[in-house]
């Protein structure tokens, strides 16, 4: 059976930030509190985000995030 997240993160390309968000907050319990809402926004929002940027070619190697990362 497919990995849920794998699932969720090929369903981000074909859909609207909306439609995400419309997803994501009905399959939240009835109960669940505004910050649990607004990190799941967040968490989407970020993923569509980061998929827009591979697609432009928007990265950096592997070795260039190690020596970012080693400067701080």
């Amino acid at each position: 059976m497919p990995n849920p997240s794998l699932l969720t993160l090929r369903r981000l390309k074909m859909n609207t930030l909306k439609q995400e968000a419309l997803t994501a907050i009905s399959q939240l319990p009835e109960t669940t509190d505004v910050d649990t809402i607004m990190y799941k926004l967040y968490v989407i929002d970020k993923i569509m985000k980061g998929r827009a940027a591979v697609e432009k070619g928007e990265t950096i190697s592997a070795e260039d995030l190690k020596r970012e990362i080693e400067s701080w």
